[in-house]
């Protein structure tokens, strides 16, 4: 198992992108855009690609989010092939954010009275992955049905702390916090029964992503939308890294951006001294894991330490060729599309 697993993803690690990939993207002639795309590991991105003069001819209905979607999972599935137990377990999860996020959207069309085809065009193929019936959902009477619908199906656990938080306030944002929160619970929760056997590396690498997530939904919370602090605690997710519970609880009752980054851990206090808004410290904290992720994929652990930390660097480098490619259709200057990218090379101790 081990074996398949670490060469499959050493093979993918090769697609990997690097600075002057981008770079070259930005100047390939829109008629050899597809062969590129398939040249660097993305058939799917290939595929759906259409050159100006052929809009409106495309086979493939699919938006680029959508695309970028289904590379992922293509990627995914045949990473869990050898895998079984807790580690094949955890990474089907992963995949289980884009349904959630297909669970949101048949939400909203439900408060907004959508109609159901025009829902159902909205909703990202799940493929194998899926477990909602999309059909079914999409034609239940009213949010209140649809609530009871996703509390008797796969994601209950997740639904149940979101109906509660709808059925206090009626308002979209705390439905989505909770479905937000409850999912990313439900992830640490199962990193827990990997990391004895996944290592210290793959620990750090979730510790990463949901402090990460903490800080900035703290951040955002509090002075964006200037909720309360006892609100924007209980909107953050309960884990057990580096910013916890209490800590965070400390951090929600500060009154401004520069009083919370000068009470985080001394480590990200360091990392942090030059940020000065909040997407700033969401691309220095997303810049160490993908440093980290990186140090990890080219070292000797385990097999499914090293395949997490491919498909987080994976996910980055899709994010960054959607941008280019969003770029481009909307015309913008190249130097403006690097800019957006704000790619430094990764740097690995």
């Amino acid at each position: 198992m081990s074996a398949y697993l670490n060469t499959r993803v050493s093979l993918y690690a090769a697609n990997l992108w690097q600075a002057a990939d981008f770079d070259a993207l930005l100047r390939v002639p829109d008629a050899e855009m597809a062969d590129t795309l398939a040249e660097h590991g993305l058939p799917q991105l290939a595929a759906g690609f259409n050159a100006p003069e052929h809009a409106g001819q495309a086979n493939d209905p699919l938006s680029l989010e959508q695309r970028i979607i289904a590379q992922t999972l293509d990627e995914t599935r045949v990473l869990i092939r050898p895998l079984n137990g807790a580690a094949r377990a955890f990474l089907i999860y992963w995949t289980a954010r884009f349904e959630v996020t297909n669970l949101k959207t048949l939400l909203r069309g439900k408060m907004t009275g959508e109609r159901p085809a025009a829902l159902l065009t909205r909703l990202t193929p799940m493929g194998s992955f899926g477990r909602l019936d999309n059909q079914e959902l999409a034609h239940a009477e009213d949010v209140g049905e649809l609530l009871r619908r996703l509390e008797a199906g796969p994601y209950a656990g997740i639904v149940r702390q979101a109906r509660r938080a709808f059925e206090q306030s009626h308002d979209p944002f705390n439905l989505d916090a909770a479905l937000d929160r409850a999912y990313y619970e439900g992830l640490a929760q199962r990193a827990r029964g990997l990391e004895d056997c996944a290592g210290a590396g793959f620990r750090g690498l979730l510790g990463n992503l949901i402090d990460r997530i903490n800080l900035v939904w703290l951040l955002r919370y509090r002075f964006n939308y200037n909720l309360p602090p006892a609100q924007v605690y209980f909107l953050l997710v309960g884990a057990h890294y580096s910013l916890t519970g209490a800590r965070l609880r400390n951090l929600a009752a500060l009154g401004s951006l520069e009083a919370v980054l000068a009470e985080l851990p001394r480590e990200w206090r360091a990392r942090l001294a030059s940020a000065s808004d909040i997407p700033g410290v969401f691309a220095i904290m997303e810049r160490a894991a993908a440093e980290h992720a990186l140090k990890l994929l080219r070292s000797s652990a385990p097999a499914i330490s090293r395949a997490f930390a491919y498909l987080i660097l994976r996910e980055r480098d899709l994010r960054a060729v959607r941008a280019v490619l969003r770029g481009r259709h909307l015309g913008l200057a190249g130097a403006d599309i690097r800019l957006a990218l704000q790619r430094a090379p990764l740097e690995v101790m």
